[in-house]
């Protein structure tokens, strides 16, 4: 029996810090909450130490095959521990305004942690499944921790139904993958159907109801349904927990899923992934324009974001390199928006509306500046990191149409790269328009700007990463490609 617990060390280190954390906050009085979280801020980064400590250039199994660790699920995985432990930083101003500074938020947010360890390094069907429930509970409990609010509770519950049912999709399209191969470990399901082994027609029909689960977990259309009432309904440091680290565990998920375990079927998938992508670009920036709410207009930008990494898994490996580059940017960006408006809301005005950004220049130039770069970054302006993530996408696409073994024809590549190009622009236009808000409307209100040091030090931070790894932005992709060699 093989199980290799060192490999899954960051994991065990997460699990022991959470019930830790658990049993602390029990004995915790609500003035005294601020020991909970430290010490939640404390696990996740001794969960990323662990990770960098047991970093191995070999790819790995533990637990008998079930779980793997290679370069991917390494860089992953760090930035998801990374990524939660700032955005705990960003919150607690918010959380204690909005009387919401409980222990239940970290424990969930740590439990999601969990699970998108779990969906990234899993190297079976079940580890995946596994995986994703953990985090889809935490989160549909995350959603409705404003107990006071109906529209909190209306956005957990559409997100549990459409939860539940693409849940119930993938483990049908698990089973025809059982059925069509006879196993349900994604290098013997690969092998297989390379052998022509596997049920052809079985494992295709399969594939349909995997694609649709996972378009459904990255919120593409047509499955996006979810998405604007989420990010609204939930509270501000919940919908930016929602819409960063998630997408990373997401878009490995897929990887793991369509790339490592069904890659023979790759020219069924991408082709679906084709319309995915098209219609999550069209409508994410279309309905993005028509919003005042900026909460929404993040979240149709979302799926705007979600179509360009469709388009880069179309593109082979060089795509996934992108794809992976892509969602950690994604992360950054979203970081940053949603840490400002956390920041900007206090117990009386919470910022939600794109006009309660009015004046914030005149206000607080320093914010101004940090969510402008985040817009800009968003909207793909150089030099900024945004810019480089969809240049690279774009870049593989174009090297995809070039290349023999291409699923499709050449010029569909080229239409779809010209395609996401003008989306870009069209993009960009709400993005500006929250811009312009900043530096030329006249401020509605004179609400003073909450003073945590710590937020507002870890969102520069954050805000300056986006410019440092927009300027060299070879450091990332290269992080990726490594990943990426380290496990195909």
């Amino acid at each position: 029996m093989n199980l290799n617990l060192s490999a899954a060390a960051p994991e065990i280190v997460l699990l022991c810090a959470l019930f830790g954390v658990l049993l602390a906050d029990l004995w915790t009085s609500d003035e005294n909450r601020y020991i909970t979280h430290y010490l939640s801020i404390g696990s996740m980064l001794a969960a990323a130490f662990t990770q960098i400590a047991v970093w191995t250039g070999q790819p790995a199994q533990a637990f008998n095959g079930f779980y793997l660790v290679d370069g991917v699920s390494q860089l992953a995985k760090l930035t998801v521990y990374l990524g939660t432990a700032a955005l705990f930083v960003y919150a607690k101003p918010y959380n204690q305004a909005q009387k919401m500074f409980k222990g239940e938020y970290y424990t969930l947010a740590m439990f999601a942690a969990t699970g998108m360890s779990v969906m990234i390094s899993s190297a079976h069907f079940l580890t995946a499944y596994i995986g994703l429930e953990l985090l889809s509970l935490s989160l549909y409990a995350m959603i409705a921790l404003r107990r006071d609010s109906g529209r909190s509770a209306e956005a957990a519950l559409k997100y549990f139904v459409l939860g539940a049912l693409a849940s119930g999709l993938l483990l049908y399209g698990i089973s025809m993958v059982y059925g069509a191969t006879g196993s349900l470990e994604f290098a013997t399901v690969l092998a297989s159907s390379y052998s022509e082994l596997a049920n052809e027609w079985l494992l295709k029909l399969g594939l349909v109801f995997i694609v649709v689960a996972v378009a459904f977990k990255l919120g593409a259309v047509p499955f996006h349904m979810w998405v604007p009432d989420v990010y609204h309904g939930a509270p501000t440091s919940v919908a930016a927990f929602v819409g960063t680290a998630p997408k990373i565990a997401a878009v490995v998920f897929a990887f793991r899923i369509l790339v490592t375990g069904l890659g023979t079927v790759h020219h069924d998938w991408s082709q679906m992934f084709a319309v995915l992508a098209v219609a999550s670009l069209l409508i994410g920036n279309l309905a993005a324009i028509m919003q005042a709410n900026i909460k929404r207009m993040l979240a149709y930008s979302t799926i705007s974001h979600m179509g360009f990494i469709l388009l880069a898994f179309m593109a082979g490996a060089v795509g996934f390199a992108a794809g992976l580059y892509y969602a950690i940017t994604y992360a950054l960006m979203a970081a940053v928006g949603f840490g400002i408006l956390m920041v900007l809301s206090t117990d009386n005005i919470e910022c939600e509306e794109i006009k309660d950004l009015a004046g914030l220049n005149q206000r607080h130039a320093w914010f101004a500046f940090l969510m402008l770069l985040a817009m800009f970054s968003m909207a793909g302006i150089p030099p900024l990191m945004g810019f480089y993530a969809k240049f690279g996408v774009i870049k593989a696409l174009l090297s995809a149409s070039t290349a023999q073994n291409a699923a499709m024809a050449g010029s569909t590549y080229i239409v779809l790269a010209v395609f996401a190009v003008v989306m870009s622009l069209i993009g960009a236009f709400y993005y500006l328009r929250v811009v312009k808000v900043m530096y030329f409307d006249e401020s509605t209100h004179d609400q003073p700007v909450g003073s945590n040091y710590a937020a507002k030090f870890f969102l520069s931070v954050n805000a300056f990463l986006l410019i440092l790894w927009g300027i060299m932005p070879q450091t990332v992709i290269d992080w990726c490609a490594r990943a990426l060699e380290n496990t195909l």
